[in-house]
């Protein structure tokens, strides 16, 4: 095997989390278990390879447990490893910075971030609740 060679060690983190859709496929994972399909529905702008994709790359780097369910139909879910789970402080430093680049670039995060769940969004007031 060949070693590999990094200019600077966020080279080796962003080579198994970087590109556009790793990073939100394991933020919905830090909220448990998912099935390829509940992952596509809560990412409905990602393709069904792309998804495949990634869940493979993250499942090969040890980010993610594919969970295989002997029954029929076919259950696969996948979760984050116990490596992955390590994750957890990037991927919340990450959030916290995105919050603040949407608050200073459009004033409300409301009328930019889907109401997901995950965006911690009071849909009878339609405004992001405080943490």
């Amino acid at each position: 095997m060949i070693r590999k060679k990094y200019n600077i060690s966020v080279e080796a983190t962003l080579e198994v989390i970087g590109g556009k859709w790793k990073c939100v496929i394991l933020c919905h994972l830090t909220h448990g278990k998912k099935r390829t399909s509940d992952l596509k529905r809560i990412m409905p702008a990602i393709t069904q390879k792309m998804l495949t994709q990634q869940l493979r790359e993250l499942e090969d780097d040890g980010i993610v447990n594919r969970i295989v369910y002997n029954q029929v139909p076919p259950k696969v879910e996948y979760e984050l490893s116990d490596y992955g789970r390590s994750l957890e402080p990037i991927l919340n430093a990450l959030c916290n910075w995105g919050d603040q680049h949407i608050i200073k670039e459009y004033g409300d995060k409301a009328s930019v971030l889907e109401d997901n769940g995950l965006n911690d969004f009071d849909t009878d007031k339609k405004e992001l609740m405080k943490p």
